[in-house]
């Protein structure tokens, strides 16, 4: 069944996990903070068991919510964060020198209310320093007991190769879904290869694969798709008649289209863990039980054959925002940047 656990490191969770993002930081104002805490507890009502947060979320804020409103059932679930991606009051910077990686733990344990995080991210990669030397304070971090397992987010195979000769890394995070299939150029087989967890971000395309995405012109102020060139206008339009036949196969499957994208991911990737976010219960329900749509391999080729990489439109980052990663680009991404 897809409901069956996944392996994720030492340890196994629910196929579909819960990203955290939204509440804070990402695609509108953050939410009111008694409503998050009452859907993060929903959320485990459900029987989601896998939470990703970040430093960077909310500028700590995040962190925070989740460490009291899930203080006393830190017992039911795997807790997720991320370092590298730091603040400094409202600005933002990338940091993976050894000693701020130990010091961003110790603030991250200090906001969560744990005295161990179960995996632990490198957010981004740092130009300035080896991924070796970084990889070196995740690994000493673990043999004091600061956090259980290391992960990489927003990586390409090379790093992830080089990371992984110095301490296992245990999950590799990154975009994946219809519209953004990058990880099939090499990450995936890397992944395969040495054992690591793949867990997809967005993995319902930033709200675009769903059954009324929001428009363009309905984005509030802060919300990060205002940047992103494949969330805007001409590509929003253009892309929308790959989207109607992912609607019209959710249609015939009477299920919802967010749940149709997620279901492709867990059926191209039997051993991922999507963790889509939302700020919505009826979308917490609707995405966990995602898990319960099993895709025959009939219904995701027609799906990959929609949304072949090349028939999107738009580049998925700016190139400031591409600059800041280290995932592989397709061909024709690179010629378009």
């Amino acid at each position: 069944m897809s409901t069956t656990p996944r392996r994720l490191g030492s340890d196994s969770v629910y196929p579909v996990g819960l990203g955290c993002m939204n509440l804070h930081h990402g695609y509108g104002p953050p939410s009111d903070e008694a409503e998050a805490a009452a859907l993060l507890n929903a959320a485990l009502d459900l029987g989601y068991d896998f939470l990703d947060t970040a430093t960077i979320y909310g500028l700590g804020k995040n962190e925070t919510l989740i460490g009291t409103a899930l203080k006393h059932r830190q017992g039911e679930f795997l807790q997720a964060s991320k370092c590298v991606l730091l603040f400094d009051g409202d600005k933002r910077r990338i940091d993976a020198r050894p000693e701020s990686i130990k010091a961003a733990c110790e603030a991250s344990l200090k906001r969560l209310q744990r005295e161990t995080i179960d995996l632990y991210y490198m957010h981004r990669p740092d130009r300035k320093v080896p991924i070796e030397d970084s990889m070196g304070a995740m690994a000493d971090l673990v043999a004091e007991g600061k956090i259980r397992m290391v992960g990489l987010s927003e990586m390409g195979e090379g790093l992830l190769r080089r990371a992984h000769a110095v301490h296992p890394v245990a999950a590799m995070q990154s975009e994946y879904s219809l519209l953004t299939r990058n990880p099939e150029i090499a990450v995936l087989d890397a992944c395969r290869e040495l054992g690591v967890t793949f867990v997809p971000f967005s993995p319902v395309g930033r709200g675009y694969l769903a059954d009324n995405p929001p428009a363009p012109k309905d984005y509030h102020a802060s919300d990060m798709r205002r940047i992103f060139p494949r969330w805007t206008e001409p590509y929003w339009s253009e892309n929308l008649p790959l989207l109607k036949q992912a609607q019209a196969m959710a249609g015939d499957l009477g299920v919802t289209t967010s749940q149709l994208a997620i279901a492709w991911t867990l059926a191209k990737e039997p051993g991922c863990v999507p963790i889509p976010g939302t700020t919505s219960r009826k979308h917490l329900a609707d995405n966990f039980k995602a898990a319960e749509l099993a895709l025959t391999p009939d219904q995701v080729t027609a799906l990959d054959s929609v949304f072949q990489p090349e028939a999107v439109k738009g580049p998925r980052y700016s190139p400031a925002a591409q600059a800041s990663v280290d995932t592989e680009q397709y061909a024709f991404e690179a010629a378009e940047g």
